[in-house]
This record gives C-alpha cells, sequence and structure tokens, in this order.
C-alpha cells in the first residue's frame, strides 16, 4: 500500500440489551473490554492514526482504555452507522485509506484484516462471512457475474435477497475521498431513519468503483456481542482460542472447555493445567509448573518445576525456584518463594519472602515478613504486622524452628537458629541459636468437677 492508513473503530453503541450500566464496548471477553481487544488488533496494523468514535457512557469509554494516543471522537446523537463514521471522516486527509472496524467484534484476527488493507486501493473493500442462518445480518448481494453490486439490510430486504448466506460484517476499506463524498450522499429513507453505511455499496457500484471482498474462513471470529447470551458465546470462542494456542505450545491443558485464560499468558514447554483452573493477567509460567484443578492465578510469575495443588489462590506471586503451593493455599501480591520452598493449606501470605528450603505446611498468616533459608514455621502461627494503624516488618533468620501457635509481635526478628516453643507470643526480638518461649503456669484444680445438664 502506498497510501496512509487511517482506522476508524466505532465504538459509540448503547448495548441496552446487555441490561448494564456499562457501556457495550467495555463488557468483557478475557478479562479485558471487547474495545481493547480490538484496539490491540487494529495496532497491529500500523496504521497511521486510529479514530474511536464513542457516545453511550460519555467519557466513561475513552477514561477506561486510558490511551492518549488515540483520536477519540463523540457521537452526540446516534444515527447510524453511517452517521458515526461521518464524526471521524473531518480528521482524515483526502489521499489517506481508511478502514472501518466495530468496538464489540473483540476476536477479528489480524490476519483477516491485513488482507482487507492487501485490497487494490481503487476498490471498495468489505470483510465477508458466510453463515447457516444469516438472521439478523445484511446480505451481499452479487450479480450474475459474482461482482458485489449492494449490501442490503435484513429489514429492506427482499424474501430472495434473506435467502442469501453471504453476509456483511461490516468492516470496510477504502479511499478517504471517495468515502466522504459517499458519506455527503446518505439520506435516512429506510425503515430506522438512520444513516447507513451499507447504503455506500449501491453507490460505488453506480460510480463504476470495484467492490472486492475478503471471505472470513471462521465466522465464529467476527461475532458481535448485543446481549449476555452472546457475550458468553465470544467468552467460550476466546477460551477455546486461548487454550489452542498454549497447546501448541506444548502445554498440557486437561480439558480446554473447562479453564479460563484472561489475560496475557505464556507457559513453558511440559506445563500442565488441570481443569477449572482461571489464569488472570500477566501469567508466566516456567516449564513444567502443574497448576491443580480449581486454581486461579493472577499476575503471577512461576518458576520451572513450580507446583501449586487444588483450589489455591495467587496473586503477584513469585517463584525463584520449584516449590510446592497448596492446596488452599492464598498467596497475595508481594509473596515471593525461593527453591525448595513449601506453602501449605490454609495459610495465607501477602508482602513476604520465603527463603530456600523454607516451609509453613499448615493454617497460618505471614505477612510483611521475610523468612531466611530452612525456616520451619509451625501450624497457627501468626505474624502480627498491623497496629490498627501500620504495618511493621517481621525478620526470621535462617535456621530459626517457630513451634505451633506462635504470635510474633510485628516489629520483632527470630534470630538464626533460633527456636521459638509452641504457644508463645513473641513481642521482642528472640536471641540466635536460643529457645524462647512465654507461656502461664499450667495449672491442675484438684477434685474439680465438669458440669452437668440439670433434669
Amino acid at each position: 500500500m502506498n497510501s496512509e492508513l487511517h482506522i476508524i473503530v466505532l465504538a459509540a453503541g448503547e448495548g441496552t440489551r446487555m441490561k448494564s450500566r456499562l457501556p457495550k464496548v467495555l463488557q468483557a471477553v478475557g478479562g479485558r473490554p471487547m474495545l481493547a481487544h480490538v484496539l490491540e488488533t487494529a495496532a497491529a496494523l500500523e496504521p497511521a492514526r486510529l479514530h474511536v468514535v464513542y457516545g453511550s457512557g460519555g467519557e466513561a469509554v475513552p477514561e477506561a482504555m486510558g490511551r492518549g494516543d488515540l483520536e477519540w471522537v463523540h457521537q452526540a446523537e446516534r444515527l447510524g452507522t453511517g452517521h458515526a463514521v461521518m464524526q471521524a471522516m473531518p480528521a482524515v486527509p483526502d489521499d489517506a485509506r481508511v478502514m472501518v472496524l466495530y468496538g464489540d467484534h473483540p476476536l477479528t484476527p489480524v490476519d483477516v484484516l491485513r488482507d482487507l488493507a492487501a485490497l487494490p486501493e481503487d476498490a471498495l473493500g468489505v470483510l465477508t462471512m458466510t453463515l447457516g442462518d444469516p438472521t439478523g445480518y445484511g446480505r451481499i448481494v452479487r450479480d450474475a457475474d459474482g461482482v458485489v453490486v449492494a449490501v442490503v439490510e435484513e429489514r429492506d430486504a427482499t424474501p430472495s435477497e434473506r435467502a442469501l448466506s453471504e453476509v456483511n460484517t461490516g468492516m470496510i476499506v477504502a479511499g478517504a475521498e471517495r468515502l466522504r463524498g459517499w458519506l455527503g450522499r446518505l439520506d435516512t429513507a429506510n425503515s430506522q431513519g438512520e444513516y447507513y453505511l451499507t447504503d455506500i455499496f449501491a453507490m460505488a457500484s453506480a460510480d463504476g468503483v470495484p467492490i472486492q471482498t475478503v471471505r472470513a474462513p471462521d465466522a465464529r471470529d467476527l461475532a458481535g456481542a448485543n446481549d449476555r447470551a452472546q457475550l458468553a458465546a465470544l467468552e467460550q470462542r476466546h477460551r477455546r482460542r486461548a487454550a489452542e494456542r498454549l497447546m501448541a505450545e506444548g502445554v498440557h491443558v486437561a480439558d480446554p472447555e473447562r479453564i479460563d485464560l484472561r489475560g496475557d499468558i505464556r507457559c513453558g514447554m511440559d506445563v500442565f493445567l488441570d481443569v477449572n483452573v482461571v489464569l488472570e493477567g500477566r501469567v508466566r509460567l516456567g516449564e513444567g509448573v502443574r497448576i491443580g484443578v480449581g486454581a486461579v492465578l493472577r499476575d503471577c510469575e512461576l518458576a520451572a518445576g513450580t507446583t501449586v495443588l487444588a483450589y489455591s489462590v495467587l496473586d503477584g506471586v513469585v517463584t525463584t525456584g520449584a516449590c510446592d503451593i497448596g492446596p488452599f493455599a492464598r498467596l497475595r501480591p508481594g509473596t515471593e518463594l525461593a527453591a525448595g520452598s513449601r506453602v501449605g493449606n490454609f495459610v495465607e501470605m501477602k508482602k513476604a519472602r520465603l527463603g530456600e528450603g523454607s516451609k509453613a505446611s499448615h493454617l497460618s498468616y505471614v505477612g510483611d515478613s521475610l523468612v531466611g533459608k530452612g525456616v520451619n514455621i509451625g501450624a497457627g502461627t501468626i505474624t502480627c504486622n498491623y497496629d490498627g494503624v501500620n504495618k511493621h516488618r517481621t525478620v526470621i533468620e535462617d535456621g530459626a524452628f517457630i513451634g505451633s501457635d506462635t504470635q510474633l509481635v510485628a516489629p520483632v526478628t527470630v534470630g538464626r537458629d533460633a527456636t521459638i516453643a509452641a504457644g508463645t507470643t513473641l513481642t521482642r526480638d528472640a536471641p540466635a541459636g536460643q529457645l524462647t518461649l512465654s507461656r502461664t503456669k499450667q495449672t491442675t484444680l484438684r477434685g474439680w468437677k465438669r458440669p452437668k445438664k440439670r433434669d
């Protein structure tokens, strides 16, 4: 292509059938707004400028995207797709090419759009697809030679036109000067009283401009979402595509229909993902990582060989070597686990580092803590890090042994190879290599009788 490409994304739809206060294009697929997917795909085409037409929800749409590199265009009055494109055209130079995309079509493959952009510059290009049930879509009308002569909306189509199975996706590419002229000739003489972008096809045919098509190989990738059921179908398709990509890279996915991948997921070979696993945000899994049934990982980076057992929840966790986590562990942001460490069932950690070979196996809370190598943290241990106003740090040095049911009242340090007896409440530093304990004297009351229930 010689002309620079400008992409216009139509994102002004209200989505009334969603029954939501959230604008339609901000409804999530794969953990991100539908519009975010479309903008990412559009950016891959390296356009000279990316224009987004928004309306419903006011400034909520541009604010949610948080991007100042886009040309945001507000469509105050929504009078159809042709009218939406008109709003963006003043910022497009006449010598450019224009591609029109839709903000509620998040799964559109970039390769198909590259094919669309590669059509001859003197043509009007349109992306089409074939549907077994074309209900609701504009039909592609061709003459006896197979040349496209019009695109007819279903509500305005004749019975013979409604029988056609090739439909318009609404995604087009055209020269800016010609497109501007066609848009200027649109009228509202149709059943909806709107400016239909599809009317430009008849104009192009009448003007002798060839209409070229690219037919999508899989119509499921061109689907949009107008209601919750269609949104769920998009989620299902996204999930399957993401799982197939991982499997092609050597990941063992136990069941592609029972996994949720909602972010930027990268895995090494021989990673195993069991059923009902949820991966969100930026997740990096090294070779041989195993994630058990029902585990949830968000923004995690796990080193090769790490095992996460069933129903554990990890958020912002980093492992620097192979270690074992779970089942039923909850690791919160700032948790870092070294090689050979172990976090067991019903253990919660937050903003804590566990050194090599250290373990907290049962029913403990470790927060705002630095734990050295070879440390044992007994069941029921609590680092009391919060005084009601401020957070304080606990330091447990290499080789320390923390007995069960211990409370470490931060700020406090347990010295190297120190032992803290079970049931201790530690309020001062414990010296290295020594046994420290705090207990009340055990007493037995002779002759005491357990109360009995009265008759």
